[in-house]
Order: structure tokens, then C-alpha cells, then sequence
């Protein structure tokens, strides 16, 4: 029999020309994760509209040089020219995987389609080599490691604020960690998801399951520590009690069940994230956050389970979509 335990976490200590890369998602795991939302889409009908829009910079921006990292100091020295136009209600997406960009842009077109609107223009800047680089300064914790690293960040992040986009999504977990030193300094909203999601909840009106409590909400992830970082201060802050699975549970459960998907044993992994799911609601949990893509695909949309569960994806979609239509109104 494996035990599990839930832990109530009160702190977590933080860790220490425009070639952009693009790369392609395939395989069997790629194509279960995204065919939930195409299945809610192939109702909707859309447009792709292409815009020949040349960007320019004044000069090649050294990534590893400390000095540029913000948008201020950028315009100071020169490095980044200011946007020649503003591309009205159009959202710049700024990531480092390919598989969660992508659903992102799915979401994106079913959200703003439901209605009968177009779904507002996108601009991406993608590169998956910036996870290489969070790793290697994270094992080397060198100073020099983690500014080349956080400079890389910040130059897709100038990219986008000078191509004229209204806001700037990062369809990333991890990138979330390090939102308040990529968005400093950004003249345009920098959606953070932790924000999106806990707008969402305080509109809900939750009531706590349990008598004289506050209300709960569960943070599912693979990750102990940067991915719950996204959500545990806003949480807190607005008087959330947030709980989070232990590492033994991650070890014996969560991370078994993520492995068995991976793997192709879909009744395995089904039934070890339902039982880490059922763990968390017998602790009265209003609510579970779902902060991973590595859950994305393995319960059926129809599982009872998921209706108890946020995919934040959605509110940051939500948000993106409101920040567009508020910037079209303004032009």
C-alpha cells in the first residue's frame, strides 16, 4: 500500500535579422495532448492572415552581457530602436516550449471563436535552448550563468514589446518563476498566469468545504518548487490555503502516473492521477491546479475529476483575449 500525505506550504525559497528558433511536436504523446482541444474547436471556422512586418534592430544584442536587462536601460544604449508601429489587439506569445505554444495558440482560437469574433493576431518569439541555459546556471550557480540566462529571456521579451504587440503571454509554467525580472521595465502588460488564475477564482465566489476554514486550493505539478512558486504568493495573498502533494507523494504517485503516459500505459497513469486527485479533494480542497502540460491528455475531458481541476492555460487564454479586445477598442 503506498501512503500519501499533503503538505500545507506557507513559504517556498526562490532558486537561483532575428534568427529565433522554431521546432516541430509529433509522436503518439504530442497527438493525445493537443486532440482534446482541437475535438472543442472543429466547430469553430478561422482565418490566417499574414502580415509583412519587418523588424529592425540597431545592432546585435549580446544575451550574456548583464548590463541589458531591461527595456530602460536597452533604450539608453541604443540596442533596441522603438516600435515603429503598434499592431492593434495583438498578442505576443513568448516561449520556451513548442508543445505548450502551441496549445496555447489552440486555446486561443477556441476561446475567441465561441462567440462568433476572429481570433486576435499573434506574434511569436520561441526558443527551446533558454531550458539548457536555466539548467546550466542552476548547476553551476555562477552570477555570469544566470544573467546570460535571464538576458536571453529579456531579449524575446524586447522583441515582442518593440514590435508593437498590447501584451505579452508566457505559455510556460517555469518562465513564471522569473516573471518580475523578465517584465521589468516592459511599457506593455507582461500576463502573469498565477494573476489570471487567481482573478478567476475571487470572481467564483468559492465557498470552503469545510466549516470555519478558508477556502483550499491544491496545486498539482511535477515540479515542487518552481511551477508552485507561479501560484503560492498570489494565492496567499488574496487569502487563499494552498496544498500541495509531498515529495513522497510525487515520488510514489504523481510522477508515476506522468512516466506511465509518456510510456503508452494510459490505464496506469489514469488511475495513478486520479488517485493523487480523489487524495487531494479528501482534504477538502476546493479546487486543484493542474501547473504541468505533463498531466494534459491522460483523464478524458469527460472524467468527473476534471471538473474539479483548473487547466491555468485557460485564464491566461482568457485574460490575453480581453487584454486584445480592450486594445482594439482604445485604437
Amino acid at each position: 500500500m503506498v501512503q500519501i500525505s499533503l503538505q500545507r506550504i506557507a513559504t517556498i525559497s526562490p532558486r537561483f535579422s532575428l534568427p529565433y528558433q522554431f521546432d516541430c511536436v509529433g509522436g503518439a504523446t504530442a497527438s493525445r495532448r493537443f486532440a482534446s482541444c482541437r475535438s472543442k474547436c472543429s466547430s469553430s471556422a478561422y482565418s490566417e492572415r499574414l502580415s509583412p512586418i519587418v523588424l529592425k534592430t540597431n545592432s546585435i544584442v549580446d544575451s550574456s552581457e548583464p548590463k541589458i536587462l531591461d527595456a530602460s536601460s536597452a533604450s539608453r544604449t541604443g540596442q533596441y530602436s522603438a516600435a515603429t508601429t503598434h499592431l492593434s489587439g495583438t498578442i505576443g506569445v513568448m516561449g520556451t516550449s513548442a508543445a505548450s505554444s502551441l496549445r496555447f495558440l489552440e486555446k486561443l482560437v477556441c476561446w475567441s471563436t465561441r462567440d462568433g469574433e476572429e481570433t486576435p493576431p499573434f506574434l511569436m518569439s520561441h526558443d527551446p535552448l533558454i531550458k539548457k541555459d536555466h539548467l546550466s546556471s542552476q548547476k553551476s550557480q555562477l552570477p555570469s550563468d544566470y544573467n546570460t540566462f535571464l538576458g536571453k529571456l529579456r531579449q524575446r521579451r524586447f522583441f515582442l514589446e518593440q514590435s508593437g504587440v498590447c501584451c505579452i503571454v508566457m505559455p510556460c509554467n517555469f518562465l513564471h518563476a522569473y516573471h518580475d525580472e523578465i517584465s521589468q521595465g516592459c511599457s506593455v502588460p507582461c500576463l502573469h498566469i498565477g494573476d489570471c488564475v487567481v482573478k478567476e477564482l475571487k470572481a467564483s465566489n468559492l465557498k470552503p468545504v469545510e466549516y470555519g476554514s478558508n477556502v483550499r486550493v491544491g496545486i498539482l505539478t511535477s515540479d515542487n518548487a518552481l511551477d508552485v512558486k507561479c501560484y503560492l504568493d498570489k494565492l496567499d495573498n488574496q487569502g487563499f490555503e494552498v496544498l500541495h502533494p509531498d515529495k513522497a507523494s510525487l515520488e510514489h504517485m504523481v510522477l508515476p502516473a506522468i512516466g506511465a503516459f509518456r510510456s503508452g500505459d494510459m490505464e496506469g497513469a489514469r488511475n495513478l492521477l486520479q488517485i493523487s486527485l480523489q487524495v487531494m479533494l479528501v482534504s477538502a480542497v476546493n479546487t486543484i491546479i493542474l501547473a504541468s502540460d505533463d498531466f494534459v491528455g491522460i483523464l478524458p475531458d469527460d472524467d468527473p475529476l476534471i471538473k474539479k481541476c483548473i487547466d491555468p492555460m485557460d485564464a491566461l487564454v482568457r485574460e490575453a483575449i480581453m487584454c486584445a479586445r480592450a486594445d482594439n477598442l482604445r485604437s
